[in-house]
């Protein structure tokens, strides 16, 4: 009975976000005032409240779980989304993601260097930096305007929106999901680098699976150059990504790995695809000559160039030198300016530095691009305040839906699931572990949020499946409980293919409204293997 009640939350959103196809902020509202009151008056007489709390006020321990779930919305997620997108709105204003646009299509005539360049390795570099939606709008945008269908665009799009999602938007859903599942809300850096690490492992297959079907939807002839280009990009973009991820942490997998993918293309592109053109002879005619792949050059010059590229430049910089690469400034920053926050009653205390976070450094690299690029300061706080304005209703779901999982874990209800499920699965749940993070994101759009709600539960199977050890996993150390949650993040990437969301974002980039249904159905089946391979490695990797 308790795993029934305690379950209704989750039930509830899927259901007023799917069934009644309610607006996603007002689905999180009504299902956070739901959770609260199944909180005060279920949880006790069912006996779920941790013993810890059972000697507390109910109403106390609600009311600063809500309190616990409004800080660590804000302080860095809210913060961090608003500057990525005060980011890319800086771009747009003034024009500067035209000059990018056509500097990508000049690398090569190839159809397939063209649209892999695209989306895994601009679309990952995207995600990496802003998220929420610019990995999908901007290379589908671009591919339209080269001359490709929309619905293959849309469908590549998505489909590489998949794999770099783990560590989109400087890392926020790893670090969130390492946050939700330490006590305290504040996870140590080994603790990010492993789970980050772990990550990249179960991902993995994936990391060649996708480029290899982006390729072959491009060009189904070229299947020899499909082949050799996804384990050519593929083998780069993994190496990369897993040593950021074990070494740096979750900022910069995405973003480096992402970089290593366009470079590697590049390289590919320049190194063996050759195209026919017509050369004069002597005697007046032609003739055909076999070169390199190397479409010409853009007509930019590098202080052009420089300036077009300005904003993600310095945010770059300052992540990398803020991080774990820079040991004294990384141990500066994180010394430096903290407060904390002490929260009676459920006797937890919020920590949060201000000169540390990611936000910050998207705050100081956008902004010092944006004055390079000639945007006064006057108008990049316009561009600031019109974003914030225009992400109210994000606020209002972020704020939502955090602070549904810290009620629900203060209260016991994501214990009373997780017991719930090993009485169903036993054994088998870390097969479907990846599955719960894929529903999670396909309801709420979004990785982070697919962890704020289920990286406890995730968290709390393992402990009743006994998964507490430090293992091999395919030959990499880690711990079980982590391995087990980094299943969630590993499945919300699948999710995200066949998103609402992310296929509404794909729809209007693509022209393609009301055609929402049509694309699903075309992503489904890549969705659905997509979460059946990260089962399998989450499951023979215990």
């Amino acid at each position: 009975m308790a795993a029934l009640v305690s379950i209704i939350p989750i039930l509830l959103l899927f259901t007023l976000m799917l069934g009644f196809k309610m607006p996603g902020w007002k689905s999180a509202l009504i299902t956070f005032i739901v959770t609260c009151l199944l909180a005060i008056f279920a949880a006790p007489a069912l006996d779920m409240v941790p013993e810890a709390l059972q000697d507390k006020s109910i109403v106390g321990v609600t009311w600063w779980a809500f309190v616990e779930g409004v800080l660590k919305a804000i302080f860095p997620i809210l913060i961090v989304i608003l500057m990525a997108i005060y980011s890319y709105n800086i771009l747009v204003e003034d024009k500067q993601i035209e000059v990018i646009k056509k500097q990508f299509t000049s690398i090569s005539d190839d159809k397939g260097i063209i649209v892999l360049i695209l989306v895994w390795g601009f679309g990952g570099l995207l995600e990496g930096m802003a998220g929420f939606g610019t990995a999908v709008a901007i290379p589908a945008a671009i591919l339209i305007g080269l001359g490709f269908k929309p619905m293959f665009s849309a469908l590549v799009s998505l489909l590489a929106n998949s794999v770099p999602v783990a560590f989109g938007a400087v890392g926020i859903p790893v670090t969130t999901l390492c946050n939700e599942i330490t006590p305290g809300g504040s996870a140590p850096a080994d603790m990010i680098c492993e789970i980050a690490g772990l990550t990249v492992v179960q991902l993995s297959p994936l990391f060649f699976l996708i480029p290899f079907v982006i390729l072959m939807l491009t060009d189904k002839s070229a299947i020899v150059k499909n082949i050799t280009l996804t384990l050519w990009t593929g083998s780069i973009s993994l190496v990369v990504q897993y040593v950021c991820a074990h070494f740096l942490g979750a900022e910069t997998p995405a973003i480096l790995g992402s970089i290593a993918a366009i470079v590697a293309i590049i390289a590919y592109a320049k190194l063996f695809i050759r195209k026919k053109v017509a050369v004069a002879t002597p005697d007046g005619g032609t003739v055909e000559v076999e070169v390199g792949g190397n479409a010409g050059g853009n007509g930019y010059t590098l202080g052009e160039t420089f300036k077009a590229w300005s904003v993600y430049i310095f945010i770059l910089v300052f992540i990398l030198a803020s991080g774990a690469l820079c040991p004294p400034i990384n141990s500066f920053l994180k010394s430096h300016l903290v407060s904390a926050v002490a929260l009676p009653v459920i006797g937890s205390t919020f920590k949060f530095g201000w000169i540390s976070n990611a936000g910050l450094m998207l705050f100081l690299g956008a902004t010092i691009g944006g004055l390079i690029q000639g945007v006064s300061f006057g108008k990049l706080m316009a561009i600031l305040a019109k974003t914030l304005v225009n992400l109210r209703f994000t606020v209002i779901t972020i704020i939502s839906l955090i602070a549904m999982s810290s009620v629900m874990n203060y209260s016991g209800m994501i214990s009373a699931i997780a017991v719930g499920l090993v009485a169903i699965t036993g054994s088998f749940y870390p097969f479907f572990a990846p599955l719960i993070g894929g529903i999670g994101t396909f309801v709420t759009g979004s990785d982070t949020s697919s962890n704020i709600l289920f990286a406890k539960l995730q968290a709390n199977v393992a402990g009743q499946l006994g998964l507490t050890h430090q293992s091999a996993f395919f030959g990499f150390e880690g711990n079980e409980t982590n391995w087990l949650a980094a299943g969630n993040t590993t499945g919300a990437t699948g999710g995200k293919i066949i998103s609402p969301q992310s296929i509404a974002i794909a729809t209007a980039s693509c022209g393609m409204e009301g055609q929402d249904g049509e694309i699903i159905k075309k992503a489904l089946p890549y969705a659905f293997i997509y979460l059946v391979i990260g089962g399998l490695m989450v499951y023979f990797g215990l």
